[in-house]
């Protein structure tokens, strides 16, 4: 009987957010026939949350390597990963190892490389080249992922505006770069109908205050400060509206600073991380995404699903997922007043949020399924299997 396509996959953590999403639903989904997978992980980040819960839900027992930690640096630590995995490697002898994320695909890519793995894959949710470090370190981060590309069999982003960038970057070429959108389970976002009120209740708000939210990790390249300014001058003009930060992160005491400083006291609240985020959705009138660059985001996408309409910044992928005016509103990064203006623009008219809500669902709910990502990274797999002349399980 044919032996079944071994795949290690690799991300540097298991903190909420899309990209943890997206390896385990993979590694859930892959088809058990012809797939034998495992997941191997660096150390948790107690600020970030985590999906430990979901992961064992979905029968994964993932392997943690101490030293694939999401550090732009290079050290004695990144070296013993790499001779970890190499172990590992021997042991479990993947005939592909794909990897997610900049620290695990800089360990995992040069261990795989020096196995003698036939297929290698490293997926882009995003990027840290450009925004996040000094002109210097990014420079050498843009060299690091040049090279990497060239031991890679095949490179992929989750937005094709995230392919353009990484083209522009000087990365790789576009005819190296598959775009596989992320995949999500969400089903109990699109079961959302009307506002069930449980949240509000615990906010101590009424129907009629309207909800305006940012979910995710407090980190600075999602710019809560902008959402805040926003906030702050929303908050002249229409006094009743309500904020809520919702997720947590080291940057947490200095935004609540700084809500306090810009009067935002009595009209916003920080609830942490939360594992209910279908209530959360059902109850908010706008999700904000204030980001200086972003992948795909899966607060809009989870927000998208329950029909709510997401005002966000033209970064990244963004203008991927949304197609302002009909699946949402987009502004440029940085500017307050044309976040405010916007968020302002569909609490004042609901049947205009509404209308952006039905679309939003109806689009998330073709382009942004589990089993949709699953049935596309099948298809890669099997073209790379041909390609390098592995034989073929039965099944592909």
């Amino acid at each position: 009987m044919q032996e079944r396509i071994r795949v290690a996959r690799i991300t540097s953590r298991l903190n909420i957010g899309g990209p943890t999403w997206h390896v385990v639903n993979l590694n859930a989904g892959l088809d058990q026939s012809v797939f034998e997978s495992i997941l191997i992980t660096g150390p948790p980040r107690p600020s970030e949350g985590s999906l430990d819960q979901y992961v064992e839900e979905q029968g994964i027992k993932p392997i943690t390597i101490p030293g694939i930690v999401p550090e732009a640096s290079i050290g004695l630590r990144d070296l013993k990963a790499i001779n970890q995995l190499r172990q590992l490697f021997r042991e479990f002898r993947p005939h592909i190892v794909h990897t997610h994320t900049m620290k695990a695909g800089f360990v995992g890519r040069i261990a795989a490389r020096m196995s003698g793995v036939p297929i290698i894959v490293h997926t882009y949710h995003g990027h840290v080249l450009t925004g996040y470090f000094g002109s210097t370190k990014s420079l050498l981060l843009r060299r690091l992922e040049r090279l990497l590309s060239s031991v890679t069999s095949e490179l992929v982003a989750v937005s094709e505006q995230v392919r353009q960038d990484l083209v522009r970057l000087g990365v790789a070429r576009s005819g190296r770069i598959t775009v596989i959108p992320l995949g999500l389970s969400l089903d109990q976002f699109l079961s959302i109908q009307d506002k069930t009120g449980i949240f509000r209740r615990e906010l101590g708000l009424s129907s009629e205050v309207p909800v305006v939210a940012i979910v995710g990790r407090i980190a600075p390249i999602k710019n809560h400060s902008l959402f805040l300014k926003a906030a702050a001058l929303l908050n002249r003009m229409q006094p009743a509206v309500h904020f809520v930060v919702v997720g947590d992160g080291e940057l947490r005491p200095a935004l609540e600073a700084e809500s306090r400083r810009l009067g935002l006291d009595s009209n916003i609240t920080f609830t942490g991380w939360r594992h209910d985020l279908a209530a959360i959705y059902s109850d908010i009138d706008v999700l904000v995404i204030s980001s200086d660059n972003e992948g795909t985001p899966v607060s809009a996408i989870e927000a998208m699903a329950a029909s709510r309409p997401v005002v966000g910044t033209t970064v990244g992928g963004m203008p991927d997922l949304i197609e302002t005016g009909r699946t949402g509103l987009l502004v440029p990064k940085g500017d307050e007043q044309s976040l405010a203006d916007a968020v302002r623009r569909i609490i004042d008219n609901p049947e205009l949020g509404r209308q952006i809500g039905l679309e939003a669902r109806r689009d998330v709910s073709e382009r942004y399924t589990a089993k949709r990502l699953v049935a596309d990274v099948e298809t890669l797999y099997t073209n790379l299997i041909s390609r390098v002349g592995l034989p073929r399980p039965p099944g592909l």
